[in-house]
């Protein structure tokens, strides 16, 4: 069954969807509240919800997945068997995605509660638990329905040696994943109050680590999970250059060393603000790129912050946290500095309007897009708190957020400190979107965005409800009425080696080729998987390169390849565009690495051979519309140093 988009709706299909900068479009039903995303593929957003009664059926039971066409732009039921409510997920080598892990089987009103419902499972709904699960899909342009292109998901399927609810997880530099902790029950904060069991919660909370594909360990208590105990869930992590990896819950830090499990403190974050969920601050790793030598600096804005207490248990929290003003505040922090100095959060400029379930989307132009969200309370629902008693005193229903942030804004992470956030030109959506809302960045520059229900169950009618309709978001460079078409890009990168080259047509920018070129950049991006005001796995690097321009306009960009470290971007799939003056081409669908779980193949840092300009182009001012951070390239040809230095300073983390 495929619905067109706005049928259901009641509204007509128009033949193209405005594409007017800043603006916000319906795109239409995506049979299910889009609680997380993914881009698979080059043509398709997978869509996965929890377990509720969604009108729509499949199979003879309720559907909690679907898939996006981003050409027919139709979605199409697909058929999940476990409860993937609050799972994590990321990608793999050779571009499939894997989700871990999720809720014990429900049936209507999130419970077991109806006649031979169990935890294991539910026959109204008909899902099983998705405790242990992993489930695998490999995006393909075939039927979906067949066995190759469908999700690989059992109950007696693959599993993870523990339960894990709202688990971290993160990939490691031979594409294998680390997934972190979880819930084994509970719902809003993983602990009881007061806290007299900060490990196991009386057996609710679950502080092991494990890893995709297995090794030969039993999972290991992370001690950082203990001290952590009730405000860790999904935990902020990114791998470092060394290997190690940042970890960020509570509002405690460290770095990590996964191999031998220990833990190196780093800073708390400054004002005790919390970031993860159900606080839900926004945070992403700012881009890599040769002017920082490809150094990771992570960034966190909003969030919320309450006393220890007030935040509860596992059921619901002490208070109304609706009437708590979500924080405003951004800390940035480079976990290793490659001057070999302390690492320090230091404050960047605060948020436009404070965000709880703020999210970051990274975009091709080198700026990171900030929307959804709301600026009072947290994540999660509740049908009470201590305060407020009953669902029917509770003025927002079972949301604990409100004041939903229509407007979005963009961070410019090279503009001087003070102007780093504008909102010129954005518009505004009038759809709320608070609790399991998601956003992604798609492959033709715009930004998908869709879900909302902090609801336990589907609720059409209720202030904040469970929300079908997706909308499309498109950033101020769709201004341009020319965007670069690329050629010759390679369908596989990989780490150091040869260069490649890519072709720019004359006709696929504007202003004269000279300009052009010397303001182009090249830009890898991972979209991530996006659940709960995060895209996990998300990356951004801009890849080395020089260029020539030739008498007729045409360009050609001589792009190195990534840097001879996987660590930095994990291998997988992936985006390249090509951005000319602030503008974006298309991204091309490519894979990072060999495909494969395992030892990546490196070799040197590409060589690119000193840019040329053509005397036939004028050097003058581009017409091309500049909303980017452009780099003039031919004062980048320096890899070989950078990566001489990001080796050493690796090498100095690894050992320290």
């Amino acid at each position: 069954m495929k619905v067109p988009l706005l049928v259901a709706l009641g509204l007509a299909v128009p033949s193209v969807i405005a594409q007017q900068p800043g603006s916000f479009v319906v795109a239409g039903d995506t049979l299910v509240s889009a609680m997380m995303m993914f881009v698979g593929g080059s043509d398709k957003v997978y869509i996965i919800d929890k377990v509720e009664g969604n009108a729509h059926q499949i199979n003879g039971h309720s559907l909690y997945a679907s898939v996006w066409d981003l050409t027919s732009r139709t979605a199409t039921p697909m058929d999940v068997q476990t409860n993937p409510f609050c799972a994590a997920g990321m990608h793999l080598p050779n571009g499939s995605y894997a989700t871990f892990g999720g809720n014990y089987a429900v049936g209507p009103g999130g419970d077991n509660h109806t006649p031979g419902s169990t935890n294991q499972f539910d026959p109204t709904y008909e899902d099983y638990s998705g405790m242990r699960a992993i489930r695998v899909i490999s995006p393909c342009e075939g039927d979906i329905d067949s066995p190759q292109c469908s999700w690989y998901d059992s109950p007696q399927g693959l599993q993870m040696a523990r339960a894990r609810w709202y688990p971290g997880a993160e990939p490691l530099a031979d594409g294998t994943i680390v997934l972190i902790g979880g819930f084994n029950g509970g719902g809003y904060i993983n602990r009881n109050y007061p806290n007299t069991d900060p490990a196991y919660e009386g057996g609710a909370a679950e502080p092991t680590f494990e890893f995709f594909p297995s090794r030969s360990q039993a999972p290991q208590v992370m001690n950082f999970m203990v001290k952590t105990s009730g405000l860790n869930s999904f935990a902020l992590t990114y791998l470092m250059p060394s290997g190690k990896m940042f970890v960020q819950a509570n509002y405690s830090t460290i770095l990590w060393d996964y191999n031998t499990n220990t833990e190196t403190p780093l800073p708390d974050m400054p004002g005790q603000i919390t970031r993860v969920y159900p606080a839900s601050g926004a945070n992403a790793m700012l881009p890599l790129t040769p002017a920082n030598n490809y150094t990771p600096t992570i960034i966190f804005c909003g969030g919320q912050h309450l006393e220890d207490e007030q935040w509860g248990n596992y059921a619901y929290p002490f208070i109304d946290t609706w009437t708590i003003p979500a924080s405003a505040d951004c800390q940035r922090i480079t976990p290793e500095p490659q001057d070999g100095s302390t690492p320090v959060y230091i404050q960047d400029d605060d948020l436009p309007v404070g965000r709880t379930m703020g999210q970051f989307v990274a975009l091709p132009d080198g700026t990171l897009l900030v929307l959804n969200g709301g600026q009072y309370g947290t994540a999660g629902y509740a049908q009470r708190t201590q305060t407020t008693t009953t669902l029917g005193a509770m003025p927002y229903g079972e949301s604990l957020a409100t004041g939903p942030v229509g407007q979005p804004a963009i961070y410019n992470p090279n503009a001087p400190a003070g102007s780093r956030w504008s909102t010129a030109g954005l518009g505004s959506s009038s759809i709320p979107r608070l609790y399991h809302s998601s956003a992604l960045l798609l492959p033709d520059g715009s930004v998908m965005i869709a879900g909302s229900n902090p609801n336990v169950d589907v609720n059409l009618t209720t202030i904040y409800p469970t929300t079908y309709t997706a909308e499309y978001f498109y950033p101020p460079y769709f201004s341009a009425s020319t965007r670069p078409v690329p050629q010759n890009i390679p369908t596989t990168l990989s780490y150091g080696g040869n260069s490649f080259d890519i072709t720019v047509p004359s006709a696929s920018y504007s202003g004269a080729g000279n300009a052009a070129a010397t303001n182009t950049s090249v830009w890898l991006i991972r979209q991530g998987f996006t659940t709960h005001a995060m895209n996990m796995g998300q990356r951004i690097m801009q890849l080395n390169n020089t260029f020539t321009v030739h008498d007729d306009g045409t360009i050609t960009l001589h792009t190195a390849q990534l840097p001879p470290l996987p660590a930095l971007f994990q291998p997988g799939p992936a985006f390249l565009f090509v951005t000319i003056n602030g503008i974006p081409s298309n991204g091309t669908y490519v894979i990072v690495g060999n495909g494969k779980v395992g030892p990546q193949s490196t070799a040197p840092a590409s060589v690119l051979p000193p840019s040329v300009l053509s005397a036939a182009q004028s050097n003058g001012s581009s017409n091309g519309t500049n909303n980017g951070t452009g780099n003039n390239n031919a004062a980048l040809n320096h890899s070989g140093n950078i990566i001489v230095q990001l080796l050493a300073a690796a090498v100095a983390f690894a050992l320290s």
